[in-house]
């Protein structure tokens, strides 16, 4: 009995000696950091190598097309044997992808192989250029302006994205897993769409002053229409399916993903009820969807004066489907790109009519019709905002001192940080964290905070949200241990 009372004694005393161990490795990486970031000047590369080392959680406002780098596009350009137009011609634009390999022969001077490009530096350089925002500011004169630019990249690649997508994801993965990211919510895929003639001119229709109670109407009659279409459900199955197939062997112990469906918010109003439709049946039947979102330029014509309708469609779509969760762009407007009013209730509507449980952007909120309000809301009913400070301040322009960050900070809104398209902007997310710890985040234990607000506002299941919550804490143990061991 004595031997064993001993034994009891030896291992409650290593846990302890353990325990305190942890917690004075967390004191000396918390006194380093805090007076790291306070230091002037700052020390820049020591804070790089802290963020670089530090686990990251999740990246859950994610482009897949987008974050592949342009590079390899390009690797995959020779892999398929196809070309790429270095000038314009009647049917292609500069620097567009030839999809028929047979164009791709040696005597055709105007479509080169990857190889080649790669061979003429100042070819290279322009397509790299094209197709992601490298070097604009050297030569943002001669470019589309910053919306334009960025957004236009993606019809340089996104054929290329959609022939890989496993591929490009385990690539994804272990870029993630080299930066210490062990989650990412991904948009891979638009869902399906169909045209629905029986119900386009009322659908049309409601893009005028009509009542919400004659919009919703319409909105079920479409539903309705699309519930019996057994040849778009194969769709919808073959949809799934494919994402299914895209996620084959990513998932492990080092390593989550998850996807949303989303659709374009800048197609007629019958493409984009069909596209959340079968969003909503995708996310609703197949357990790797975990959201539905709605994406494109929030500027554009189409999506200004359909907005309302759409957060109604959504609103009608959560009603049948309760359970699917909703990240929206929202927001992600300034003034000058729309009229003052287009303003002052995107963000509003997103939340209070569609029923989004996340924010994507959310820079807008302070031209809300009541501001305090939402900001008030938005904290009571812990709706995250997905924060990219990169392409906040390339597409619109937004400085670190007018970044409505600081707002939700003092309002305690939840948010997160994420990298949004870091193929296309030149980033990852070890880089926005830098970013957002050099100009908002003074404190580590807030910025701890701030990672694992990655995982807690995730829309993983609450078993897997609990294994990355404990993954993190492992993780965390780790870096703090290699801190301390530098002192």
């Amino acid at each position: 009995m004595r031997k064993l009372f001993l034994s009891i004694l030896l291992i409650s005393n290593i846990v302890l000696a353990d325990d305190v161990k942890k917690v004075e490795n967390y004191k000396i990486t918390e006194i380093y950091y805090n007076n790291l970031i306070n230091e002037k000047p700052l020390d820049l590369a020591s804070l790089n190598l802290f963020i670089n080392l530090m686990p990251k959680g999740g990246d859950i406002h994610h482009h897949y097309s987008g974050s592949i780098y342009a590079e390899t596009y390009l690797d995959w350009v020779d892999q398929q044997g196809l070309c790429i137009y270095i000038n314009d011609t009647p049917k292609h634009k500069k620097f567009t992808v030839e999809k028929n390999n047979k164009i791709n022969n040696n005597h055709n001077k105007n479509c080169l192989s990857s190889s080649k490009i790669r061979a003429n530096d100042e070819i290279y350089s322009n397509v790299i250029k094209t197709w992601s925002n490298k070097d604009y500011n050297n030569h943002y004169n001669i470019q589309l302006q910053p919306d334009l630019k960025f957004f236009n990249t993606f019809s340089y690649f996104s054929s290329l994205s959609a022939d890989n997508y496993n591929k490009g994801l385990l690539l994804l993965k272990q870029r993630a897993i080299n930066e210490n990211v062990s989650y990412i919510e991904t948009m891979l895929s638009a869902s399906p769409t169909l045209k629905i003639p029986r119900i386009s001119a009322s659908l049309n229709k409601s893009t005028t002053k009509i009542s919400n109670d004659e919009k919703i109407k319409i909105i079920k009659d479409g539903i309705f229409i699309l519930k019996n279409d057994t040849k778009f459900t194969k769709e919808i199955n073959d949809y799934s399916n494919k994402i299914d197939t895209a996620a084959f062997g990513l998932n492990d112990d080092n390593f989550t993903i998850r996807f949303q469906s989303y659709v374009f918010r800048n197609n007629e109003p019958d493409i984009v009820l069909s596209g959340l439709y079968s969003a909503f049946e995708s996310a609703s039947n197949n357990k790797n969807v975990v959201a539905v979102n709605i994406v494109g330029p929030e500027n554009g014509f189409i999506s200004m004066r359909d907005y309302n309708l759409h957060m109604l469609m959504f609103k009608v779509l959560k009603e049948e489907f309760p359970t699917v969760n909703l990240s929206l762009h929202s927001g992600e407007l300034v003034l000058g790109m729309v009229p003052p009013e287009g303003l002052k209730y995107h963000i509003r509507h997103a939340i209070e009519v569609a029923g989004a449980k996340r924010i994507g952007h959310g820079i807008d909120i302070t031209f809300d019709k009541d501001p305090i309000s939402l900001l008030k809301l938005m904290n009571k009913n812990k709706i995250a905002v997905e924060i990219n400070l990169t392409s906040n301040y390339f597409i619109l322009g937004i400085k670190p001192n007018e970044h409505p960050i600081q707002l939700y900070q003092k309002f305690n809104v939840p948010y997160i940080i994420s990298t949004d398209d870091s193929g296309v902007s030149r980033n990852n997310l070890s880089n926005e964290y830098l970013k957002y710890a050099t100009h908002y985040q003074k404190n580590y234990q807030s910025l701890k905070n701030t990672v694992y607000r990655s995982i807690i506002y995730s829309f993983l299941d609450d078993k897997n949200k609990k294994n990355e919550l404990l993954k993190l804490d492992h993780l965390f143990e780790i870096f703090e241990s290699k801190i301390a061991a530098m002192y």
